[in-house]
This record gives C-alpha cells, structure tokens and sequence, in this order.
C-alpha cells in the first residue's frame, strides 16, 4: 500500500487501522476550541508524525493518519480530507486554507480491475514554506516545491515546482515569486 502497489482496503488489518483512526476523529472533531490542549493530544494519537507548533481546525478527516508526515509550524483550515493511502509528507511552515482534499489513494482507470476493488496510492510531497488556498484538490503522486502557492480552487494534476504562484484546473503555474 504505501509503494504505490495496488491492495484492497478490506484487509482485516487495514479495517482494524481505520476504525482505530476514525474513533480518534469523532472526538477530535467534536472537542470545543477551548479544549486544546485536549485537541493537540488527538492530533498527536491520530498523526504521529506531527511536528511542534501545528494546528488543524476541526472538521479533519483522514483515513490512516500514521501514512502523514508533517512539519513544524503547520496550520490547515475547516475541512481538510487527507486521505493518506500512501504518505503524505508535509514540510515545515506550511498553510493550507480551508476545504482541502488531499488524495494519495487513487483507483485503477482499467473498470475489470477496479471493480476488484483494488486500490492503490502514489505519495504527495509538498515542500517547506508553501500556502495552499481555500478549496483545492491535490491529486496522487503530486510533489509541490518550496515556497510556492496554490491559488484558490486549484486542482493540481502535476508537480508544481519551486517559487510559483500557480492556480487553475488543471493547475498551472501563473509567475515566478521573484
């Protein structure tokens, strides 16, 4: 699963992992925003590899958690969907604004093979100091470089390289932050 090798979800170890990370989110998600410190001791149970000073405003949602990787000082909006099939890895002073889907899991194109129920993943990469707007969609196997920013609203199909403003759908890169 985490090389990019097709598996099914159904594996009893895989529903175990879900259910386990799913208990998490129901309380993580219903905690009041003055419970942080409750809120900071979820994070840490859901994504273990969580660095320090990092924040995601409830709704969360994921499906492993222990697939994500993130840095120091990390901040994601309402609604951020990571849904970590295969790693997620999530450099240092990152913002993600709100309502982001992150999709390492991917689906065969082939319907015979899909309807197997086969699932495989390719690993996202997003890179230190980048800012994703409000509403985007950061595909399978997608690597974004350092300090570039995502538009609102972008669907990013592609690798988006370093000191880019960049936006659209498919998402493209608009100009060089010089």
């Amino acid at each position: 699963m985490q090389h990019g090798i097709p598996y099914f979800p159904n594996d009893q170890q895989l529903i175990h992992d879900r259910k386990a990370v799913q208990k998490h989110l129901f309380r993580y998600n219903r905690l009041l925003p003055a419970q942080r410190d409750k809120r900071q001791a979820l994070l840490k149970k859901i994504i273990p590899n969580i660095g320090t000073r990092c924040s995601i405003y409830p709704p969360f949602s994921c499906d492993y958690g222990y697939n994500i990787y993130i840095g120091d000082n990390f901040f994601a909006n309402v609604g951020c969907v990571m849904l970590d099939a295969s790693e997620i890895r999530i450099g240092n002073n990152v913002m993600i604004g709100p309502h982001i889907i992150i999709a390492a899991a991917n689906h065969p194109v082939n319907f015979d093979v899909r309807n197997t129920g086969l699932i495989c993943g390719k690993p996202i990469f997003i890179s230190d100091d980048v800012w994703i707007g409000a509403g985007c969609i950061i595909n399978p196997g997608v690597k974004i470089g350092e300090k570039a920013v995502i538009g609102a609203g972008s669907v990013v199909v592609h690798d988006i390289p370093s000191n880019v403003i960049a936006a659209g759908n498919p998402c493209r890169i608009i100009k060089e932050i010089t």
